[in-house]
């Protein structure tokens, strides 16, 4: 990838990620000018706003639990809604493949990510367990806990 098309790139992704948040219906915006140049496919769209968004939950994640908090657990599903607060757009994008993806390379490669940001969201907060298994339920847990929070908080109306 040249200097020019990892910026191109870059351009069209930030103008896919607005798009996501006006629109709030989950769908891939393929029909963003230089989608298609850019990432090609749904797959490698879905992709590229999948690490956008682990990128930023992981970096929001580190810097709250960076002081030590009293309750790492409270404070892993608090980064997690302030993410989703952040990026509405792409969390809804990546539920929706998540639960009805477009084909099976779509499946797998939600799946992982799921899990990883499970390992991720436990594995951070105190909570890995003995297997990278139990680890990543564990973080399915923190999200499921998150989203509860975000559905009974007053700004989970966006």
């Amino acid at each position: 990838m040249t200097w020019t098309t990892f910026h191109r790139r870059g351009e069209v992704l930030r103008a896919v990620i607005e798009t996501v948040d006006a629109r709030r219906d989950g769908r891939l915006p393929m029909d963003v000018p230089g989608v298609a140049e850019a990432f090609g496919d749904e797959l490698t769209l879905l992709g590229a706003l999948q690490l956008h968004w682990h990128t930023r939950l992981s970096g929001r994640l580190e810097r709250a639990l960076a002081h030590g908090p009293a309750d790492a657990e409270a404070t892993a599903v608090a980064a997690w809604c302030a993410t989703c607060d952040e990026l509405p757009g792409i969390r809804m994008v990546l539920d929706r493949h998540r639960a009805a993806p477009l084909d099976d390379a779509m499946a797998r490669a939600s799946a992982t990510a799921a899990a990883k940001e499970h390992v991720l969201l436990a594995g951070l907060s105190g909570r890995a367990g003995a297997t990278t298994g139990a680890t990543a339920v564990a973080g399915r847990e923190l999200e499921e806990r998150a989203r509860a929070t975000r559905r009974t908080a007053p700004h989970a109306a966006a």
